[in-house]
Formats: structure tokens, sequence, C-alpha cells
């Protein structure tokens, strides 16, 4: 429930904090106060369209603070979306708050965190309901009254299986279609993707490959400069010019002095083992150069085979990759294009019969939803009636027209198919007669704005008790009804009241004496501005407030005040004995 709320420089508002209690509260004054005005701030508190030009005169922005405490019934829904966001603090209330720049710039907060608008409006729709004149057009949009309908019918885990089952239904129709626009390209698809694996299969490429082809095409290339360079250090190591020794044997030599050393001189010790070491290294150099130059062979035919195939890698890897990986990978990716092509038939056998499955499981749901809704529609119809029979509207009959459409492609209904939406197959349209005798007719048309105001005031009080929303606030719900069902009004919302919080603008005393508490608005000029007051009043300062509403404050309109209260007072208290 909303337990304190603080409005700052909006509209004629300067500083406005009212602290709420539970039960009914009634919000009365002259026009032009700024009742209204608490309200349209409420809702921007709860995401609702900003506006500027309500940033009040000389003001840099108007600020607007609400604190909730939790109720049972909304606690754990509100929870997860904190905790989700990071924004878990106090777990009994919660604080809301919205700045409006002048320069059109706003500022959302939730627990003193700034936070985005859409956030602040699904927190609010878990928080409080806005019942304003414009209610009354939304009530009158056909695409309501479905949702109205199911929220009094309460069949919202059958709708959520309906709903599951249609997105099922969705995932499979549209794999289908495109299966089969697929399938008419699949033969020329499968064509080309058989020659494109069969033309890498038969290159069998081997990773690494690329790389050793090129070093032998660089041997092959220069096999005559190779070999006689081979043969030149092989000749330095181990043959050497006419007119000296080799290298191998000048080290021999060296070897047998430095050994000749060591016997005389010890510590020339181990120098002779170096020597041999070095004659014994470059002995193996030499052995291993004469391997690498009988290796060497000038093979001019080798060498075209060797560019042939490395042409026919980079023409393969123009088409289908950077590298041999690249290639192998695009073979592998094709073979499985080409698997799902060849088995696509398959694929599309299972794919309709789940969707027979589906359809068939959609026309159970369905079947079991719109039944729970007529059994539904009948209950409110004979409630809304009673409730239209209290507000003096006898004889007036309502009516909850379900429709269905057949569709070829939609869901078995008994001997039909029957179109769908994600909330079932119904079409849900409610009607009204106000007067005896006159058949029932579309809600949209009924022309008096007294009857529709009272339709709509029946409409709320039997739909809300299916309602969670803590909070239920109501602005002018009384326009266009009269004193004598203002008592009926007032009772009514009372009793709403007994499970919700409910605030109520309304001008009629009748209406005003059932409110538990009653804050009184008013406008004063201060300092040569307006600015608008709220003072709570207590229950001698009620009498003379509802006397003005009855006409001005006079001994017999100070004694019918008298007489209203009496009477509210003695209604709220058999029906609390009567609730209990």
């Amino acid at each position: 429930m909303l337990a304190e709320l603080r409005i700052q420089d909006f509209a004629i508002i300067d500083d406005l904090q009212l602290t709420l209690d539970s039960g009914f509260t009634v919000f009365t004054g002259e026009t032009g106060a700024g009742k209204s005005i608490i309200i349209d701030a409420v809702e921007m508190l709860l995401g609702g369209r900003a506006d500027s030009t309500m940033v009040r005169s000389g003001a840099e922005a108007a600020i607007i603070e609400g604190t909730f405490r939790l109720e049972p019934s909304i606690e754990e829904g509100v929870t997860q979306i904190l905790e989700r966001e990071s924004l878990s603090d106090d777990p009994e209330f919660l604080t809301l708050g919205r700045e409006i720049r002048r320069q059109g710039r706003n500022i959302c907060r939730v627990n003193g965190r700034t936070v985005n608008l859409n956030l602040l409006r699904e927190l609010g729709e878990w928080l409080v309901d806005v019942h304003g004149q414009s209610e009354h057009l939304s009530l009158l949009r056909v695409q309501e009254h479905l949702q109205l309908l199911d929220r009094y019918a309460q069949v919202e885990d059958l709708r959520n299986a309906f709903t599951s089952a249609y997105q099922e239904l969705g995932h499979v129709r549209r794999e289908l279609s495109e299966l089969r626009q697929r399938k008419q390209e699949a033969a020329s698809r499968a064509d080309l993707l058989s020659y494109q694996i069969n033309e890498i299969e038969t290159a069998a490429l081997r990773a690494g490959e690329q790389d050793e082809l090129v070093a032998e095409r660089t041997r092959l290339a220069n096999a005559e400069q190779l070999a006689t360079l081979a043969e030149r250090a092989i000749a330095a190591f181990d043959e050497g010019p006419r007119d000296r020794e080799a290298i191998t044997d000048l080290l021999g030599q060296a070897a047998q002095a430095l050994a000749g050393l060591a016997k005389i001189d010890d510590g020339m010790e181990g120098t002779q083992a170096e020597a041999q070491a070095l004659v014994e290294q470059i002995s193996e150099l030499a052995r291993r150069l004469r391997i690498y130059r009988e290796g060497i062979e000038h093979n001019p035919q080798r060498l075209d085979q060797v560019e042939e195939r490395l042409n026919l890698i980079h023409s393969l890897q123009r088409k289908y990759g950077d590298g041999i990986e690249e290639v192998l990978g695009y073979a592998e990716t094709a073979r499985a294009e080409l698997e799902s092509i060849t088995h696509s038939e398959e694929r599309l056998q299972e794919l309709e019969t789940e969707e027979v499955r589906l359809l068939s499981r959609l026309g159970e749901l369905g079947g079991e939803l719109s039944q729970a809704r007529r059994e539904a529609g009948v209950q409110l119809e004979r409630a809304i009636e009673e409730e239209l029979t209290d507000l003096r509207m006898e004889g007036a009959n309502f009516g909850v027209e379900l429709r269905w459409e057949d569709d070829a492609q939609g869901a078995p209904a008994g001997d039909r198919r029957v179109a769908f939406s994600p909330l079932g197959f119904d079409q849900i349209e409610f009607l009204v007669a106000p007067n005896p005798g006159e058949g029932l007719k579309p809600l949209v048309k009924i022309a008096s704005g007294g009857e529709t105001s009272r339709l709509m005031l029946g409409l709320k009080s039997v739909l809300v008790r299916a309602d969670r929303t803590p909070t239920l606030i109501f602005d002018e719900i009384d326009q266009g009804i009269g004193g004598r069902v203002g008592a009926i009004v007032g009772r009514k919302l009372w009793g709403v009241a007994l499970n919700h919080q409910v605030l109520c603008v309304t001008h009629l005393p009748q209406l005003g004496s059932f409110g538990d508490q009653h804050f009184k608005i008013e406008k004063e000029v201060q300092g040569g501005r307006t600015v608008t007051l709220a003072r709570r009043l207590t229950e001698d300062e009620r009498l003379p407030e509802l006397a003005s509403m009855l006409g001005g404050v006079s001994d017999p309109n100070l004694e019918s005040a008298a007489d209203l209260l009496r009477q509210a007072t003695e209604v709220k208290r058999v029906a609390k004995v009567e609730h209990s």
C-alpha cells in the first residue's frame, strides 16, 4: 500500500506530504484545488508520461516520491524484480522517486538508486491501479475485455499453458516453412555441394603439406647450386687442396701435439680431448653433407609435379578458404549441409507430425480455456447485474459475448478448425442493455454519461475482487451520478477497501461520508503564488466539509452531514461483522 507521498514543485503544488493509512481514503475540495493533480503525480511516479510543463513556475524540477509497504499478495513478485536488478533493500518497504526537469530530462529512482523508466513502470504495475476519468475510455476498448474476464476467471495457469504450446507451434511452423522453401532449391544445391566435396576430397589435402611443397620446390629449383656448395664444404673438411692438408687432418695433428703437451705440462691436460671432439664433430658434419649431396638431384619432372600440386592448393584456397585447414573445414560444413538436405524429407515428416500434435494440444487447452471463460462469463453477468441493481439500474442486462472464428489452418475443436492467438480461441466483448426491453449492445454504444459511470463502477466493483494490486485509486468515479446513488457508490468502494487500500477523489458528500480517512484539498495564495494544501480532517472537521459539499455550511446541512456520517458508520459496522 502507499504509505507516504511527497510532491514538490508539481503544477500548483509547492510542497505536499501525505501519510496514508489502509482502508478507504477520500479527497474532497473545491474544483481546481488540485485533487486530480495529486492523482496525476501518482501516475507519473508509476512511470506515466512525463510532461515538463507540469514543473511549477519558477522551479527547475518537480520531484515526486512514494513509499510503499509491500503487502503479502505482491511481496514475492516485487522482490524478484528487485533482486534481479540488485535493488533489494528493506524487505518491508519500497521507495519510488521521479524527478522531472524543466529542460525535459527526467530521472527515475528505486530505493534511492537511478533506474530506467521501464523498470519504474514494471514495479508500478504491481503496486497501484489508477482508475481515472480516462479509465472509462479504456474499459470501452474491446481488446481489454478478454484481459478483464481472465482476471475475473483466474485462468492464468491454463492460459500460460496455451501460450507455451502456441509458442512451440510457432517454432515448428517456422522450421517447416524454411525446410519447404529449401526443398525447392535442394536439388541444385545438393549437386553443387556434392561437386565441391568431391573436388576437395579428390585433392587429398594434408595439413602442413603446403609448407613442405614450398621447401621442396626451392630445393629442386636450386639443385645445381646446392650441390656445388655442398661439394665445396666437403672438400674443405675432408679433402683439401693439393698444396695443403684437409681440415680434419690438421685437427688430428693438433690433437696429437696437445697430447704430448699434456704429458709434460699438467696444466694442458684435457686440451687433447677437446681437439679430438672437434675432429669428431667435423667428421660428423662432413658425413651429413655427403648424405645431403647424394640426395640432391636435378629433376625437372618432379619440379613440375610440385608446381602443379601447389597450383591446385592455391585454386582450392581461392574457392573455399585461406589455408588448407579452412578448405578442409568447408568440406566438413558442406557434408553436414548435404546430409541435412538428404534427410530433409524425414525432418519434414517429423515436423508435420509435431505440428499435428501441437494443434491437437492447442485444441484441448483452448477448449478448456474457453469453457472456463464461458462459466466465468455467466457468473460475471450475474454479479454485474446485481451491482447495477444496487446502483439503481434495475432491469439492466449485462452480457459477455464469446466468439470463435473458423480457420482452415486452425486448431481442431470438435468438427471445426478454429483460429487462435497466444491467448486462446476466444474473442470477447462486453454487451449491455441499460433499460428493460432493449437488446444487448456493445459497451461502446452506451450514450448516457450517468449510465456509463454506474456501469463502470459495477464492473470495477466485481472485477477488483480478483485483483491482487494493493492500492486502487479512483479519480472522480462519481462523475455523472447523483447523491442518491452516491451513498451506494461509497458503500461499494468502502467494501472494496476491506481488501485493498482505496483512494478516491469525490464531489459527493454521500460518497465522502464512507471515508476512513478524509483529506481536504484546498488552495491558498502565499506570497503572491497559488499553492495546494492537503489537510487530514478530524471527525469534527468532517461535518463542515460535508455540509459545504451539500451546498454550504448551515444548520440544516450540518444536520444532514451528521446523518450521512451516522448512516455510513452503521453500514460499515454491520458490513464488518458480516465480513468477519
